[in-house]
Formats: structure tokens, C-alpha cells, sequence
């Protein structure tokens, strides 16, 4: 396929990765007031079923590279649980479901620098302005105060926190050769193994709705990772990932069925971090050329 034609598919993919993923923002926000971890099981669940199938049926099954694969697949699969714990609290509690979705979307920024630390990749100045422009952003839409109510807009920021570090255990992985439909599934069932005992300790009576709509989180959270692995093999994260911030306007949308409207404030956010996003992605696209012409001459 021509290359042009696979970094078309590839917007497309991780488009329909974002929306999927706002999607599951909305349903668990409707499915109301369970707890969380009730949430995170129905939404690994699914996945995990799925994927456990279509690696029972591929030719490599369960196997892992190395045992030092096993750590990095522990780590991402802890640090994405955790992420996810302190997501849905977000998701459940801030003014909009955009909020909760654009402080999750720091994890980019935050994936930097836990490159820097774990890869020993040093950032350059403009992705260090970057990041702090990031961090302005979420400032923005947090509003701190010195209080209880700074909570959840503190667990969407963590959030993003366990997600960078994630994304960072994720790059290792790749490098070391493991499938990504590996790396999904020990996220997944890691995930489903480590919240059964609080759904059935802490398990609330839910309605046919309730049920009907934590089913539809499971089924839009397993659709993003698919999306967004396809995504990934059609072309390169330099080129794509700013995409993926879409999410925000589709959690925006989606909100209105919430009648959740965001606030100046956290709209200026949204547009201070999507500004460091696009940034980052132009700085990266040109240091992307910049070398190749290098190489060439």
C-alpha cells in the first residue's frame, strides 16, 4: 500500500480510536453511581475475553520473548490499572467528561519524561516548553483550590501520569519484539484478575440500563485498543498521535447528552494543551526530516 494511503488509514484508525474511547467515557459516566472498580472490571473484561481468543487462535498462542519482557508487561499492566482506577473517579466526578478526557490526553507529555528516565532519551528544549505548556493547560482546567474539591481533576492529572509511564513500559516492549496483542491481553486480564475480587466484594445491584451500559463501555474500550493497534501499524506515532486528541472534541460532544457544558477556563485548557500537542507533533515531523535529509546528503 502506497504510503500516503496507509498514513490515511492510519488518521482514520486512531479517529475512530478516539471516539470510541469518548464513547467509553459516556457510558460509564451514564452507568452512575457504582463503584469503581465494578467499572474497571466491565471495561477489561471484554477485552480480555476477545483478545485471550484471537491469541488462542494465532500461531505464537501466550508466548512472551523474555523474562525480562515479564516485568515490563507487569509494569505497563499495573501502571494502566492504576491509570484507569484514577480515570473513571475523574470521569465520575469532574464538571464534563472533556475535562476527565483532555487531563488523560497529558500522558503524551509525561510519556517524555519517562523516556527520559527509563531510556535515557533527553528531551530537547522545545519539548521541555512543550511540556510545561501542557502543564499550564491542565492547570487551567483543574482550577486548583486547596481543598476536597481539587480531587478529581488530581485524579484525571495521575491518570495521565500511569498512562505516560504505560505508553513508556509499551515502547520498551516493542523494542524487546513482543506483540502488541500481548501486551493488551496481560493489561487486560491483569486488569480483570486484579478488580474480580473488589466487583464481588463491593458488587452493587444494577439495573437492566446500568448493565446494558457497562456492557457498551466494555464493547467501545475493546474497539479503541483495535483502533488504535491498527493505527500504530499503519504508520508511525510522529505522524499520527496528534490525532488522537480528537477525543476531547468527541467527549465535548458527547457531554451535551450529559447536558454538561465545559467552563471558560477549561476551555482555554483544552486549547493551551492541543496547542503543546500540535507543537510537539510539527517540532517532531521537522526533526523527522531534518535527519532523513541528513542521511541523504
Amino acid at each position: 500500500m502506497h504510503s500516503a494511503a496507509k498514513r490515511g488509514l492510519g488518521v482514520l484508525f486512531i479517529l475512530g480510536a478516539a471516539a470510541s474511547f469518548a464513547c467509553m467515557n459516556l457510558f460509564v459516566n451514564l452507568a452512575g453511581d457504582l463503584p469503581v472498580m465494578q467499572k474497571v472490571f466491565f471495561r477489561n473484561a471484554l477485552t480480555a475475553v476477545v483478545v485471550f481468543f484471537l491469541l488462542l487462535f494465532s500461531r505464537e498462542k501466550f508466548k512472551i520473548k523474555s523474562k525480562e519482557s515479564l516485568l515490563w508487561l507487569f509494569l505497563r499492566a499495573a501502571a494502566g490499572f492504576i491509570g484507569i482506577i484514577f480515570n473513571f473517579y475523574a470521569i465520575d466526578n469532574l464538571n464534563s467528561i472533556s475535562d476527565a478526557s483532555i487531563l488523560n490526553k497529558l500522558s503524551p507529555f509525561f510519556a517524555i519524561l519517562f523516556s527520559a528516565l527509563l531510556l535515557k532519551e533527553k528531551p530537547s528544549i522545545p519539548e521541555v516548553i512543550f511540556i510545561l505548556l501542557a502543564f499550564a493547560g491542565a492547570v487551567c482546567v483543574a482550577e486548583p483550590r486547596f481543598d476536597m474539591s481539587v480531587l478529581p481533576a488530581l485524579s484525571g492529572f495521575l491518570g495521565g501520569v500511569c498512562a505516560g509511564f504505560a505508553y513508556t513500559c509499551v515502547r520498551v516492549l516493542s523494542e524487546k519484539g513482543e506483540r502488541g496483542l500481548m501486551t493488551v491481553f496481560f493489561f487486560s486480564a491483569f486488569s480483570t484478575a486484579v478488580s474480580l475480587p473488589f466487583f464481588i466484594v463491593g458488587f452493587v445491584p444494577m439495573t437492566a440500563m446500568q448493565w446494558l451500559w457497562l456492557l457498551l463501555a466494555g464493547v467501545a474500550a475493546t474497539a479503541g485498543q483495535f483502533f488504535i493497534t491498527a493505527a500504530y501499524r499503519m504508520s508511525p506515532a510522529r505522524e499520527i498521535a496528534v490525532f488522537d486528541y480528537s477525543q476531547v472534541l468527541f467527549a465535548a460532544l458527547l457531554g451535551f447528552f450529559l447536558s454538561q457544558t465545559p467552563k471558560v477556563m477549561s476551555l482555554i485548557g483544552y486549547a493551551v494543551i492541543v496547542a503543546a500537542a500540535v507543537g510537539k507533533w510539527l517540532y517532531q515531523l521537522r526533526k523527522t526530516k531534518t535527519s532523513q535529509f541528513s542521511k541523504n546528503h
